[in-house]
Formats: C-alpha cells, sequence, structure tokens
C-alpha cells in the first residue's frame, strides 16, 4: 500500500465485497468498460473487491485456466510516475518466487492503457479482517503466523528479494496457513525508479505505521526491515495494538525511529517472557542488532513452540 491509505483486502470476506446485479441472467461488472473488453479474451472481470494506494482489485474469472483470480489494477498517477514498462519489467522478475506462504503473480502486462498484474483469489481472509473481528489472536496461533510469514521471507531473502510492505492486509489467511501477497511490488516500484518521484509527489512507498526506523527516514533498507516490520504485525497480533502510533505520519515515524514499545504483557498478561524478548529484537532501531536472518528468527520461534508445549517458558513477571 501506499500513502497509508486503508486497503479492502482481496478474499473472499472482504468488507465491501457484495453481490454484483445482474441483467438478463449476466453480471454486470463494476469495472472500466474498456478495461472489461481489452481483457474479455482472458479474464472475465466481474466486480471491484478492494481499493489502495497502489491499485484497484477486481475479481476476476481466468478464462484460459478456469479459475478465480485478483486483477490488481495499477493507479493512474502511479503508472505515470513511475512508468507502466518499467514496471512490468520489475515486477516479473518476481514471477518465479514458489514458495507455499508466498501468493504467486500470474499474469502481468497493459490494457486499454492500464497497467495489471494477476494473483490468485484466496478463499479466506485477510490478516486485517480477522484482528477486526478478534483483536487480540492466541499466542501460540500468532507466533505460528509469523513463523510461516518468517518461512516466506527467508525464501524471498535469499533470492534477493525484499517485500517493503509487510502488514495485516498482504497476510492472506487460507485454511488457517498464511500466505504473503505482493511479493516484489514495491520492490518493483523502487527499482522503477519510482520511490524519489513519488517522494516529491508526496505520495511515500510502504505504511507509515509498519515501516522500520531506516524505511520511515527514507535511507536505504534491505532484508532486515521486512522483519521489523512483522516485529510490529506480530505485536500487534498479541496485543490488538500496534507499538507505534502518532496523531501524523510524521509523529509515527519519530516514535518508531526514537521510542520504545510497551511490553506486550501489559495488554496480555499470557505472553511469555522469550517472546518479549523476540519482539524486542525484531524491533531494535539498528539494523545491526536485530535478527539478521529471517532463518535466525524461525529458529528461536520454534525452539518457543517447543518450550511452550512442554511448559518451560515461563509468563509471569519479576
Amino acid at each position: 500500500m501506499l500513502d497509508g491509505r486503508p486497503f479492502r483486502p482481496y478474499t473472499s470476506r472482504a468488507p465491501g465485497s457484495t453481490a454484483v446485479p445482474r441483467k438478463n441472467g449476466e453480471h454486470l461488472s463494476t469495472a472500466p468498460a474498456g478495461l472489461v473488453q481489452s481483457l474479455a479474451d482472458r479474464y472475465r472481470i466481474d466486480r471491484e473487491i478492494g481499493v489502495g494506494g497502489m491499485a484497484t482489485v477486481y475479481v476476476a474469472y481466468d478464462l484460459r485456466h478456469d479459475r478465480k483470480v485478483a486483477v490488481k489494477v495499477l493507479r493512474p498517477e502511479l503508472a505515470a510516475i513511475i512508468g507502466g514498462d518499467r514496471f512490468l519489467a520489475e515486477i516479473r522478475t518476481t514471477a518465479n518466487l514458489q514458495h507455499p506462504h508466498i501468493l504467486p503473480l500470474h499474469d502481468s502486462g497493459e490494457a486499454d492503457g492500464k497497467v495489471f498484474y494477476v494473483m490468485p483469489f484466496v478463499e479466506g481472509e485477510s490478516l486485517r479482517a480477522r484482528l477486526m473481528h478478534e483483536r487480540q489472536l492466541p499466542v501460540d496461533e500468532a507466533v505460528r503466523i509469523t513463523r510461516e510469514v518468517a518461512s516466506a521471507l527467508d525464501y524471498a531473502h535469499r533470492h534477493g528479494v525484499v517485500h517493503r510492505d509487510i502488514k495485516p492486509e498482504n497476510i492472506l489467511l487460507h485454511d488457517g496457513r498464511a500466505q504473503v501477497a505482493d511479493f516484489g511490488i514495491a520492490l518493483a516500484v523502487s527499482s522503477a525508479g519510482g520511490g524519489t518521484r513519488m517522494t516529491e509527489t508526496g505520495m511515500s512507498l510502504g505504511t507509515p505505521h509498519y515501516m522500520s526506523p531506516e524505511q520511515g527516514l527514507g535511507r536505504p533498507v534491505d532484508h532486515r526491515s521486512d522483519l521489523f516490520s512483522l516485529g510490529i504485525v506480530l505485536y500487534e497480533m498479541v496485543t490488538g495494538r500496534l507499538p507505534f502510533v502518532g496523531s501524523t505520519t510524521t509523529e509515527t515515524i519519530e516514535k518508531i525511529a526514537h521510542a520504545d514499545p510497551d511490553p506486550m504483557a501489559r495488554f496480555n498478561y499470557s505472553v511469555p517472557q522469550e517472546l518479549e524478548r523476540i519482539v524486542r529484537k525484531l524491533l531494535e532501531k539498528d539494523p545491526s542488532r536485530r535478527y539478521q536472518t529471517a532463518r535466525d528468527l524461525i529458529v528461536d520461534l520454534r525452539n518457543l513452540k517447543r518450550d511452550t508445549s512442554s511448559g518451560e517458558v515461563s509468563s509471569k513477571r519479576p
């Protein structure tokens, strides 16, 4: 997402995913007519199911492969800033990411003057939707979701891809399994030269409440930035609140860069001390003091699960 604008996730339970009116027994698409016509030989576009800072999302039917998909259409102003051809060239470099916890890229291109890319339509809900109706997740479930996202990050990072926008909206839950969406999209925008020009026009890459200090301050980022963002997501899953909140985007980034988060146990007494340590390490301001790889994080999360199951991890505080 861009600009920190809320995004309605593209899952079967997404808010706003209402039935499409019919006329003479046929679907009436809410997508632009030119786009519908341009893609008619490949996709039957049904309805809009999500709007975010980067794209508008439509549920569609892939005619060639007999399946539901999510067609994401890049915002025209963003496409104008970075150039459609450059964006598509960069996004194709992420098409080879194949991992159980990464939502794959099916297709991309231009139609009716609009840049689009296609991903699977997930029958389930986003982590954001889950948190909206449940707020706090059980600690063991939050740890499992974090471990699955970390597995996706480990794979992507080893292939040279940094996500740059890890947040609940980009974590989809299908049959209880987490899948990370939009891998490489923010990277494609940045690599296509859009980052600087977006800043000049007042747009930003990433979502402020989930940015690492270096990302929020406009400094170079690497894979450790994703781990900081994942730490924020884990904190939110367990406590039901964000660790860094300001009244403005600037104040939020200032807190991310300089403030220490409240202990999670203040909001959830079942949090083990070891999980507090893991989150503190994820949220270190200095990247060199964080987990250096997602694999290192996975090891600690697995050990936490093992020790919790055996009753060796205490949630008591001094």
